[in-house]
């Protein structure tokens, strides 16, 4: 049976904007995208879903988020202007005060928050992958998990390796047509180069993407480039033995045979001429995190440059405990705003349009995240993976362009639908796959447990 969705535009971003369209589902997939006259008239016997005054577009892409931190929304505030002390907090509560229980319900409440807010998938990078699994396939969202690994000591190398290897492998068992497991060395502070190749050797001979947080802080930069600084204090602190690069964190990432897996990369804020050069010709994805970077006080990535340079980009909250919300259409206005203001990165291009960052958030997560030719596009032939947005709020009327509106006046707090793989699940007010007053309640217990620690 083929149904049908029809609202006052269908944005399909592989072709221009449908006014009164629609599309068709069957199954999993579109078959149809077009007008709803036309689609009403080839496809009679379907059901009908129309919403007026509203855009359908490709689900949503958050390309990096951390749903099992969700819990700590609002908790590290405190810590945000030491970023060794708030890594330290955050990794003390996320081990030792909260049971993989905890953790199963802060990524499950952190799905539910980004189905409610139009999103379909996400890269999620976590500790605790299989209980960030199990959340994902529970609340109905496509990702890919990937499961951390740390050590900076490259004594113990091989050991964490091992025990990265047995996660993986348990986690093969929750794997889905939707759910993915991947691999995420940490950060170049917290695992050692020898790690590093043992973890890309790993992806490479296994098929398994690779996503790893890069070139995000000062910190990070003085430790690779001058082998000073806070992290390099923490490690002479601990007893391990730090050999300074005296290189840019992408070309370190270069030489351990990273780049060589085509990874994704988180923030990237740190990098010149050479870097940005690097990344394309090796085919690393990146996923922006601007109100990630701005709230910590990382500073700002080139997000102009990287389009500009053909690289594949997608948009990410990070952690709701750096950003304090999973809204990717509010990250691609927050993108836009901070592109246009950067007049250094400006000169001499075109202003960054919301049509750039509507593609960021959809077709381009799609390629961040390897899914190009499954999701992030309105087309026959692809999984049926699409929300639907109010345009009728007072705060989008007038609304004289669909794609402006979504980006310079809407939030995730607009979407009406979500729909993942053809199924419904988030519709009129309610996640429909899972409890979310148990979700609620739970996470209140879980905040009491951190706020009384």
């Amino acid at each position: 049976m083929t149904t049908l969705y029809s609202a006052s535009w269908v944005l399909p971003i592989s072709s221009d904007p449908i006014k009164d369209g629609a599309i068709a589902i069957k199954g999993s997939q579109i078959t149809d995208v077009g007008s709803g006259a036309s689609l009403v008239a080839s496809y009679p016997d379907s059901t009908l879903h129309h919403y007026p005054d509203a855009a359908i577009l490709p689900g949503l892409i958050n390309a990096h988020s951390h749903l099992e931190l969700t819990a700590m929304r609002g908790f590290l505030e405190s810590e945000e202007s030491d970023f060794t002390g708030w890594l330290k907090k955050l990794t003390v509560a996320r081990l030792e005060l909260m049971t993989p229980d905890d953790r199963y319900i802060s990524a499950a409440c952190g799905a539910t928050e980004a189905v409610r807010s139009g999103v379909t998938a996400l890269a999620d990078s976590c500790d605790g992958a299989y209980e960030s699994m199990k959340a994902l396939g529970d609340v109905g969202l496509r990702g890919i998990v990937f499961q951390e690994s740390f050590g900076p000591d490259p004594r113990l190398a091989d050991d964490n390796f091992a025990r990265l290897n047995a996660k993986v492998a348990r986690l093969a068992d929750l794997e889905t047509p939707l759910v993915k497991v991947g691999v995420s060395p940490h950060a170049p502070y917290t695992v050692c180069g020898r790690q590093l190749e043992l973890i890309s050797e790993f992806a490479l001979t296994e098929g398994l993407p690779l996503m790893m947080h890069a070139a995000e802080s000062a910190a990070e930069e003085r430790l690779l480039r001058e082998g000073r600084g806070t992290f390099a204090e923490a490690l002479a602190k601990r007893g391990i033995e730090w050999h300074t690069p005296g290189v840019s964190t992408i070309q370190y990432l270069k030489r351990h045979c990273v780049l060589q897996t085509k990874p994704l990369l988180a923030h990237c804020i740190r990098v010149d001429n050479a870097d940005i050069e690097t990344l394309k010709e090796s085919g690393a994805r990146i996923a922006h995190c601007p109100k990630s970077n701005a709230k910590l006080g990382h500073g700002r990535a080139p997000f102009w440059t990287f389009l500009d340079r053909g690289i594949a980009v997608g948009l990410g909250s990070d952690s709701v405990a750096s950003n304090n919300t999973c809204d990717i259409l509010e990250e691609a206005r927050f993108a836009t705003l901070m592109a246009r203001s950067d007049t250094g990165e400006m000169s001499g291009r075109r202003m960054l349009a919301a049509t750039d960052a509507l593609h960021a958030a959809t077709a381009g997560g799609a390629r961040a995240l390897s899914l190009e030719g499954h999701t992030g596009e309105l087309k026959a032939g692809l999984q049926a993976d699409f929300a639907v947005v109010s345009l009728a709020g007072p705060h989008q009327l007038p609304s004289y362009d669909p794609i402006n509106t979504l980006i310079f006046a809407s939030s995730g707090r607009d979407v009406v639908l979500t729909v993942v793989a053809g199924k419904e699940v988030f519709r009129a007010g309610q996640v429909i796959t899972t409890d979310e007053e148990r979700l609620a309640a739970r996470m209140k217990e879980i905040a009491v447990k951190l706020g009384g620690a």
